[in-house]
């Protein structure tokens, strides 16, 4: 019943990222796929991971891997990840059309501009000391019950 609801809810107020997540799923249709607590999940070559709606697409091995293998293996990074990005699917769920505006596009800004990035390793700030990520983190955790990325730094 649950997952039913993920889906309904993901499909009618998520329909935008939705959306946007059908588009990349055909797209990388050939690679690896599977479900986890209701999301789609691709496994895809980008250095990068992002979630839209329903649909979350991680990185096949984390670039900042090499950085933490002292303190992770690459399972347990990816694993966080996934529970990372699980999060915002529920973003999506608990924001619907807005989650665009209020996620996904600081989310992106505060990941790819030069002034972010400059800035995240010259103080050594956490990627995931932003609200969009912050927050992702807590619901990934809460709703999985599993680890997530915390305040790792991983620039």
């Amino acid at each position: 019943m649950r997952i039913a609801l993920y889906y309904l809810i993901q499909c009618t107020w998520g329909v935008v990222q939705s959306t946007l997540g059908v588009i990349y799923f055909i797209f990388y249709f050939s690679e690896r796929h599977y479900f986890y607590h209701g999301a789609v999940v691709t496994e895809w070559n980008a250095k990068s991971s992002v979630s839209l709606g329903m649909f979350v697409f991680v990185t096949k091995e984390p670039y900042f891997y090499d950085k933490l293998k002292n303190e992770y293996t690459i399972e347990e990074l990816s694993q966080r990840l996934l529970v990372h990005e699980y999060g915002h699917t529920i973003q999506s769920l608990i924001l619907g059309p807005l989650y665009l505006i209020i996620i996904g596009i600081p989310s992106t800004l505060w990941g790819f501009l030069p002034c972010c990035n400059i800035k995240r390793k010259a103080k050594s700030i956490s990627y995931f000391s932003f609200f969009t990520e912050k927050w992702a983190n807590f619901l990934g955790e809460q709703v999985t019950g599993q680890k997530s990325m915390e305040n790792l730094v991983i620039n």
